[in-house]
């Protein structure tokens, strides 16, 4: 074996006996949540905050995020059974008889996933999954599934949060989504000035091609692969047709007339908003972004039971958001409202950390290790933006640090924790049947090798940019 097997295997051993004791002593992410909860109106109690006042607090902010909480839900549903449709199955036959090794096919499926985790993370995760499964059939490749597994899990482990899928990003640029109290500190911050930055693009295309190279560099030799086969995993494409009518009031459900109905009206409305709005403004609304891949999702079906066997299927992805974001809004309502009699505020007390402490070229750096750390606690999807924005932009305000380059701070260090916590990758488990901690080890390099690039890149590329006030709807 080479000594470059030789390494990646040490790590990859490291990593898997990590993995092995975070799903030892780890607990669920749920857990995590209410335990922040808990910390954080201790510190309102600390600071001086009436016991009524941090409970109030806490049932104000509770339902804060449903607008954001449905949205965030509807990425899922909408990736998910977008990619579960017949259309999609038959371009990932196609694609998967491109490669003509197996290193080969490990990289394309990672290229495949970070590109579409560039438009959508949910749309990623599943298209990538069944494009790894599916090659996997072909047995002439002999091609490593823990491997490929690992990289179509990349794109929401590299650029999924710089892509348009973004939760903060999309937060940031719906006001209607957002808690009236984080509103007030950050302000109205467009695509223009988080995803669409030239220095965004380039840290995205430099992540695609280093991570590219790392899934070269890390895909085993041929003594040392395994395929689906050597796993024990069955990779035929399970037959998903839905069950014979066997009724006459089920017409409807298997008919596609409904659906060619809907898909003109949705068309009609697109076409008209573009006109009016122009595309990137249409895209930048996260309602019309979901309506968007629901509407193909229907289309892509074409009848209703073929589309409402998806969803039911789709159901089991989004449980850790319905239960979690309430939790997350009930933290930052308690961090900005529960005050002391002084007006003093835990969000307030952490801006002034980071205003005194991470002064200058270290905000960047200081941010980038806090996001990811608690990312890696509390795997939201980006929804914990909502807990980190009012102290992290108050700072950056008080310091005339560019907001939106913030939001992308923060987006990238979101993705790198997705490498070290298994929560994500249950919809690339569920549809390989493979483990986490098959995969671990190959994100684990990724992480290695990444995280100091995404931490020189955001101090590197924040020194180009000059602060603007915050924009109020």
């Amino acid at each position: 074996m080479s000594t470059q097997q030789n390494g990646a295997s040490l790590i990859a051993r490291i990593a898997v006996r990590s993995c092995a004791w975070s799903e030892r002593w780890v607990p669920d992410p749920y857990a995590v949540v209410v335990l922040m909860v808990a910390i954080v109106a201790l510190g309102a109690l600390a600071l001086g905050a009436g016991p009524v006042v941090v409970a109030r607090s806490f049932g104000d902010g509770f339902w804060s995020l449903i607008p954001f909480t449905m949205q965030m839900t509807f990425i899922i549903i909408g990736g998910y059974v977008t990619a579960d449709s017949l259309p999609v199955a038959k371009i990932i036959q196609r694609v998967a008889a491109i490669p003509k090794t197996g290193r080969g096919a490990v990289v394309m499926v990672g290229l495949f996933s970070m590109g579409l985790g560039m438009i959508h993370w949910g749309l990623c995760l599943v298209v990538s999954s069944l494009l790894a499964r599916t090659i996997a059939q072909r047995r002439d490749l002999n091609m490593d599934y823990r491997a490929a597994g690992a990289a179509a899990y990349l794109g929401n482990g590299s650029v999924w949060a710089l892509g348009l899928s973004s939760s903060a990003a999309q937060l940031q640029a719906n006001p209607g989504s957002m808690p009236p109290n984080m509103l007030a500190v950050t302000g109205v911050i467009p695509f223009s000035e988080t995803i669409f930055l030239w220095q965004s693009l380039l840290l995205a295309a430099i992540l695609i091609a280093v991570s590219t190279w790392t899934i070269w560099a890390t895909v085993p030799d041929k003594a040392h692969t395994r395929t689906a086969q050597d796993m024990g995993v069955d990779v035929e494409r399970h037959n998903r047709a839905p069950a014979p009518r066997s009724r006459p009031g089920e017409w409807l459900e298997y008919s596609p007339l409904l659906t060619i109905f809907i898909i003109l009206l949705a068309l009609a409305w697109l076409i008209e908003q573009i006109s009016r709005n122009g595309v990137m403004t249409t895209i930048s609304s996260l309602n019309n972004y979901n309506f968007i891949f629901l509407m193909l999702a229907i289309g892509l079906h074409w009848s209703p039971r073929r589309f409402l066997d998806s969803a039911a299927r789709a159901m089991s992805s989004v449980g850790g958001v319905l239960i979690q974001f309430p939790m997350l809004g009930a933290i930052s309502m308690i961090m900005t409202a529960a005050k002391n009699d002084e007006g003093q505020t835990v969000a307030g007390v952490l801006a002034n950390f980071f205003t005194e402490f991470a002064a200058g070229p270290a905000f960047a750096f200081v941010v980038t290790i806090y996001s990811a750390v608690l990312g890696l606690l509390v795997p939201s999807g980006g929804g914990k933006w909502v807990i980190e924005a009012p102290y992290v932009m108050q700072a950056a305000k008080n310091m005339e640090y560019h907001l939106g380059w913030v939001v992308q701070i923060y987006n990238a260090a979101e993705a790198l924790p997705n490498l070290l916590n298994p929560f994500w990758m249950l919809p690339v488990i569920g549809i390989m049947g493979v483990k986490a901690r098959d995969l671990v080890g190959f994100t684990f390099v990724q992480f290695l090798v990444n995280f100091p690039i995404v931490l020189v890149l955001l101090w590197l590329l924040g020194m180009t940019l000059t602060y603007h006030p915050p924009v109020m709807p």
